[in-house]
């Protein structure tokens, strides 16, 4: 009989690559490992469409379509199945829920409690009572601005996993000061944890932070070791080397990039000719991709080496570094993982219909072109 969770959030998710599925409970402050049996697919991946898959979510659910908010995105290493966290709200209450979707487009809910587990609780976990403090722009603050002073900093007490060479690394804040921080946990979990703060030069603002936590972020082999790659809001790129995550320290990670303004969502490593390469999504502009091997050798950059003052996307050092290049992405990619090594699974926003879908297509091309009417489509092209 697996062990029941009591699990009140299920937000970023990532995979070992035995297909433990890790589970990150804002709420609770706690890592859930669930073991997730899976064969490898009969048939090779093919790119495929689900129209609407918070719609069939919300029926899945039993709550309207309004009632559901999808977290995050990942897959099974071997059965190639997608699993999405989502939350559902309704009956004066939210309850956490994972859903998969099987190689034949099958929706079902995940039962965790028929699942063997393993859970880890987070130490220097936020109290829950720290809020965002309101800003507005343009003429004050809105409702929905107003709206997001209520929300606790605890919602940012998890914000990415990733597994490497058996051990989780785990992204978000630690404290109620805003401290940004890096856990590095073991698997199988043992109680044990190793909670390390983070400081960068954050370019477009001008200041060294140690608030805004890493958003997303990929282990790549750089310079001869093994480094974090990671990404923060507004949107710097810095390398920590994974020596140097050890409980305790205060470390300043290497920025090398810097974007501009948005906020990233999802880095997804792939290859492309035989080449590492990592795909950055984010919410406010186009995908970038960044080839692996530029990262080496990187320049690591301070507050002496700019001209003093914010830095806006118009401002003639922006973008700054070895950035790679921003790509075509037809939609809104909410979440993205890799699929297997020649696609991409994407949940996108249409840009006409407001559609929410779930896309899998080729990493040379991660795109739907329903909505371009371009010269190729024409008769005779």
């Amino acid at each position: 009989m697996a062990d029941v969770v009591d699990m009140a959030f299920a937000g970023a998710l990532t995979f070992s690559d035995e297909g433990v599925l890790f589970v990150g409970d804002n709420h609770k402050g706690a890592i859930h490992g669930f073991e997730t049996p899976g064969a490898a697919p009969s048939a090779s991946t093919v790119p495929v469409s689900i129209r609407n898959i918070d719609a069939r979510i919300a029926e899945l659910l039993g709550v309207g379509l309004g009632a559901v908010e999808i977290n995050d995105m990942a897959v099974h290493p071997v059965s190639k199945e997608i699993y999405i966290s989502v939350t559902r709200i309704g009956g004066f209450a939210s309850q956490p829920a994972i859903v998969r979707v099987a190689v034949d487009q099958h929706l079902s809910l995940v039962d965790t409690s028929s699942l063997a587990v393993q859970s880890q609780v987070l130490t220097e976990f936020p109290d829950g009572e720290t809020t965002f403090q309101i800003r507005g722009s343009g003429g004050g603050p809105l409702p929905r601005d107003i709206a997001k002073g209520a929300v606790a900093i605890r919602s940012l007490a998890i914000m990415d996993l990733e597994y490497h060479d058996g051990d989780l690394f785990v992204a978000g804040v630690a404290y109620d000061s805003f401290r940004s921080s890096l856990r590095r946990i073991s698997y199988p979990f043992d109680g044990a944890q190793s909670v390390t703060a983070v400081e960068m030069y954050h370019i477009t603002h001008d200041q060294y932070e140690s608030r805004a936590p890493i958003r997303a972020m990929s282990v790549q082999q750089i310079d001869g070791q093994p480094q974090l790659v990671a990404a923060y809001t507004c949107s710097p790129l810095v390398l920590v080397p994974l020596d140097e995550l050890v409980d305790g320290a205060q470390i300043s990670a290497r920025t090398i990039i810097d974007m501009g303004n948005g906020q990233p969502l999802d880095m997804v490593p792939f290859e492309m000719d035989g080449e590492p390469m990592l795909f950055v999504t984010n919410n406010s502009r186009s995908p970038q991709v960044i080839p692996v091997n530029g990262l080496s050798g990187a320049t690591a950059v301070t507050h002496e080496d700019f001209e003093r003052g914010p830095k806006l996307d118009l401002h003639p050092v922006m973008p700054f570094g070895p950035t790679g290049k921003p790509v075509m992405f037809e939609g809104v990619p909410l979440h993205m993982a890799r699929l297997d090594d020649e696609y991409f699974v994407s949940l996108t926003r249409d840009a006409y219909t407001g559609d929410l879908n779930l896309d899998v297509n080729p990493t040379a091309f991660p795109n739907r072109i329903h909505n371009l009417f371009a010269e190729m489509d024409f008769p005779g092209a």
